[in-house]
C-alpha cells in the first residue's frame, strides 16, 4: 500500500493536513502537500482531497485461510495457582462466540501443580483443558510460557484464542503472535462474531479513545485477542460440568533463560484492588487539589469502598497511578461508583461505564459524566461529600445498635 501526491493537481488547500490524524505525517512545500516518513497509509486523506490529488494504492490480498482450525482458546493467568477473575470472565464469553461458530471451548492451564483448578476451568464453561505442568512453570516467565503456548497452538489449531489484558497476558500474547505470524488486537473492549466469514470482530478504543474501532484478522489463524478485565460478564459457575484433561508433555524446552525469579515481594496497601472492589469512590481535578483525596479516602472507608482517581489527578501527581480508572488506568465495573469532581472524559468513562449503579457529583450541570451517570448531584463536593459520610456513619452506627447490619 502506498500514497502518491499528485503535484499538478494539488492546490495547496491543507484540507488533507487537517484530515490527517497523525502529526506530521503530511507537510506543505511549496504549497504542494507532501508525504513524509510518519504516514501510517491509513488513507484518510484520500477522501478529503477535493481535486483527487492523492492516491492510496492498495494491494489486493488473496485470503488464504486455513480452514482446519477450530474451538475458541482461553489462556487462564493465575497467581500462586489461583486462576484471575478475567480468565473465568473469558470463559464465560467464549461460550458465546463458540456457540456462534458450532465448536467447542478450550482452556489453556500453565503451572506447577495445577490440575486441581481443572474443575473450575470446565464449571465456567470449558469443554477441554490443555494442561502444561511443572516445577519449572511455577510463576509466569516470558520465554517458558511462550514456548509452551506456541506449542500447543501449532498442535491443536485453535480458531480463537483470548487473553486477558493483564501485564503477563499482554506480554505473552504479543510474543505468541508474533511467533504465530498472526493478528493481535490488544485491549479490546467488546468481542462479536461474524458467523457468516467466522470472524472474531475485535472492538477497542482507538486515536485516544475518540472512536471505537473494530478489527479483524482475515487471513491468519488463530485470530487472537487481549480483553480488558472487567468488561466481560462471569457466568455462574456449574460445577456438575464434566470436560476433557488433555495434558501436554513439551520436548525441547528452553534451557537457558534469560530472567529468573528469585523471590516475590507482595505490594501491601490499605485500600481493597480496584478491579475486585464493589464500591469505588474517585476523585478528580474537581477537588482542586491533592489534599482532596484525604476526603475521597474518608467516604470509601465509611462505605467499605476503594478509592480511584482520574487521569488528571495521577498525572498532576495527587495519587499513585494504581489508582487510575480509565483508558490507560484499570477498567472497573464495581457495584457502585461515586464520582467525586469528575467531569467525565470519554478515556475516564471507558474505565467504568459498566458499573450497576453511577453518582457522579459535580458543580458544573452540564460535565458529560451526567450522561451516564444514575443519579446526579450538582453542588460542590466539598459540601455533598461530608454530608454523605455523616449521614452514612450515622447510618451505619445505628444499623450497629438495632442489630441490622
Amino acid at each position: 500500500m502506498s500514497v502518491r501526491i499528485i503535484e499538478e493537481k494539488c492546490t495547496g488547500c491543507e484540507l488533507c493536513l487537517h484530515a490527517c490524524p497523525y502529526p506530521g505525517a503530511i507537510e506543505m512545500e511549496n504549497n504542494i502537500a507532501k508525504i513524509t516518513d510518519n504516514c501510517t497509509l491509513c488513507g484518510a486523506c484520500e477522501d478529503e482531497c477535493p481535486v483527487g490529488a492523492i492516491e492510496v494504492a492498495k494491494k489486493e490480498t488473496k485470503a488464504e485461510v486455513d480452514d482446519s482450525y477450530e474451538g475458541v482458546w482461553v489462556y487462564i493467568e493465575h497467581v500462586d495457582g489461583e486462576p484471575l477473575e478475567v480468565s473465568f470472565e473469558l470463559l464465560s464469553k467464549a461460550k458465546e462466540l463458540a456457540k456462534d461458530l458450532n465448536t467447542y471451548v478450550g482452556g489453556v492451564l500453565i503451572g506447577d501443580k495445577i490440575k486441581s483448578k481443572a474443575n473450575e476451568v470446565f464449571a465456567y464453561g470449558a469443554d477441554k483443558l490443555y494442561l502444561v505442568q511443572g516445577s519449572e512453570y511455577k510463576n509466569y516467565n516470558t520465554k517458558l510460557y511462550t514456548h509452551a503456548m506456541d506449542n500447543i497452538i501449532k498442535t491443536y489449531k485453535p480458531e480463537i484464542v483470548l487473553f486477558g489484558a493483564t501485564n503477563n497476558g499482554r506480554d505473552l500474547a504479543a510474543r505468541v503472535a508474533v511467533r504465530l505470524r498472526t493478528g493481535l488486537t490488544a485491549d479490546c473492549t467488546k468481542i462479536t462474531i461474524d458467523k457468516e466469514k467466522r470472524l472474531l470482530e475485535q472492538t477497542r478504543p482507538a486515536f485516544g479513545g475518540n472512536i471505537m474501532a473494530t478489527i479483524l484478522c482475515p487471513i491468519g489463524r488463530p485470530q487472537m485477542a487481549t480483553v480488558r478485565p472487567k468488561v466481560m460478564k462471569k457466568d455462574k459457575p456449574d460445577y456438575a460440568k464434566q470436560g476433557e484433561i488433555i495434558e501436554v508433555n513439551l520436548e525441547d524446552k528452553p534451557q537457558e533463560l534469560r530472567t529468573r525469579i528469585i523471590d516475590i515481594i507482595q505490594h501491601t496497601t490499605q485500600t481493597v484492588n480496584l478491579e475486585d472492589a464493589e464500591i469505588i469512590v474517585s476523585g478528580g481535578r474537581g477537588l482542586s487539589e491533592p489534599e482532596g483525596f484525604k476526603l475521597i479516602e474518608e467516604l470509601a472507608v465509611a462505605i467499605g469502598g476503594a478509592v480511584g482517581a482520574s487521569r488528571a489527578t495521577v498525572d498532576a501527581g495527587w495519587i499513585p497511578h494504581h489508582h487510575q480508572v480509565g483508558q490507560t488506568g484499570k477498567t472497573v465495573a464495581p457495584k457502585l461508583y461515586i464520582a467525586c469532581g469528575i467531569s467525565g472524559a470519554i478515556q475516564h468513562m471507558a474505565g467504568m461505564q459498566t458499573s450497576d449503579v453511577i453518582i457522579a457529583i459535580n458543580k458544573d450541570p452540564d460535565a458529560p459524566i451526567f450522561d451516564i451517570a444514575t443519579y446526579g448531584i450538582v453542588g460542590d463536593l466539598y459540601e455533598v461529600v461530608p454530608a454523605l459520610i455523616k449521614e452514612f456513619n450515622n447510618y451505619f452506627e445505628t444499623s450497629r445498635k438495632t442489630g441490622d447490619c
